[in-house]
């Protein structure tokens, strides 16, 4: 692993306001009812996936307050596991949540790992914030043949006009479909080798929710 010395890759627009946003939000974040409900469910599911793998080196990219990334380590005991967000806030909180895994301020674009390192890179709520096709790209290269990228993000059943005009040209779509986040994930070398939606409750079934897992060959 090497330490990340510059960012050089472009975020989508906002990023500075948000990340900014998220450093004094992150208290709040971690209110009980708003983890079991909204964010919970796909956490879950990303556990299942890393678990059915085996993997042992993971990382958690925008990890937040490093709920799921603490739920790694405690739950699976894998040989390492590693928290990645911008937010100073975030990852305040996540030092206080656990000292077994490695937490690092670094964006999804610009790992800060050699090639091939990891077993698992995985994502949840946040992929939207990303410059999709160059994080998929990143997360593609710091993983060892037969790693995944799993990406828990907020899939509409169908692209509606008004999420067109929030799309840029780094990310045709904010909030990808199905369509779009398989495509991507092949633009990025991946092979899909799951993807379907969130299993929630029924009364939480509006997130609409897509969990993708993509395989480096």
């Amino acid at each position: 692993m090497t330490p990340e010395t510059s960012t050089t890759t472009q975020r989508r627009g906002g990023n500075d306001s948000i990340t900014a946003f998220w450093s004094f939000a992150a208290p709040v974040y971690n209110q009980r009812c708003l983890q079991r409900w909204v964010y919970r469910p796909a956490q879950d599911e990303v556990l299942q996936t890393l678990r059915s793998r085996g993997s042992q080196r993971i990382a958690d990219v925008a990890c937040g307050t490093g709920i799921l990334a603490d739920r790694i380590e405690r739950e699976l005991r894998p040989e390492e596991v590693y928290g990645l967000d911008l937010s100073d806030g975030m990852l305040a909180q996540s030092r206080q949540r656990s000292d077994r895994v490695r937490w690092m301020k670094a964006p999804a674009e610009q790992l800060p790992f050699e090639d091939g390192f990891l077993d698992a890179v995985v994502t949840t709520s946040a992929f939207h914030f990303f410059d999709q096709p160059a994080a998929l790209r990143e997360f593609h290269r710091v993983l060892a043949p037969g790693g995944v990228a799993v990406v828990a993000t907020i899939s509409p059943r169908q692209q509606l006009p008004w999420q067109r005009l929030s799309a840029d040209l780094r990310n045709p779509a904010h909030n990808p479909t199905r369509e779009q986040m398989q495509r991507l994930f092949e633009d990025a070398d991946f092979s899909v080798v799951d993807q379907h939606p969130v299993r929630r409750p029924l009364w939480t079934q509006l997130l609409s929710d897509v969990i993708t897992v993509g395989a480096k060959a």
